[in-house]
């Protein structure tokens, strides 16, 4: 199924100025392509759409321990609230950590990959609200966190 993200403003790098006018159409697992949303709807009559409040922009890689919790899948959860889709292999050494992370769907990269908004690319989207809060992770185009 086909789904349309849509936000106030949308950066497809960490480091890129957000800027209005574009959305992330996701096709199953990957990104299928960013452009205007008027163009998309266009060329996908009946897409779901999801509309969001803040910046859309990739997810973050998380480069440090995880958060702790009393179980690994609640460690893995942890990071999914702080918009959070990928972390390096260096830290699921734990085999407990690292099957939570394989059941969520969170990345386990070697090296870290920088995170980018392109079409082909594994569709792992965060929405930031203006003071950095987390509003909701989209990890291989399933949404895994919304902020109530």
């Amino acid at each position: 199924m086909r789904t349309l993200h849509v936000a106030d403003l949308l950066r497809r790098t960490p480091v890129d100025e957000p800027r209005p006018g574009l959305a992330v159409l996701v096709t199953g697992d990957r990104i299928e392509a960013v452009a205007s949303p008027d163009e998309l709807t266009a060329a996908y009559p009946g897409v779901r759409v999801r509309r969001w409040a803040g910046t859309l922009g990739p997810a973050l890689v998380h480069d440090g321990p995880l958060p702790p919790a009393p179980s690994p899948r609640e460690r893995v959860h942890a990071l999914f609230r702080l918009g959070v889709a990928a972390v390096p292999g260096t830290h699921l050494a734990d085999p407990a950590l690292r099957a939570a992370a394989a059941r969520t769907g969170l990345a386990v990269l070697d090296p870290a990959a920088p995170p980018e908004l392109a079409a082909g690319r594994r569709a792992d989207l965060a929405v930031f609200a203006a003071d950095g809060t987390c509003l909701a992770t989209v990890v291989a185009g399933r949404l895994v966190h919304r902020r109530a």
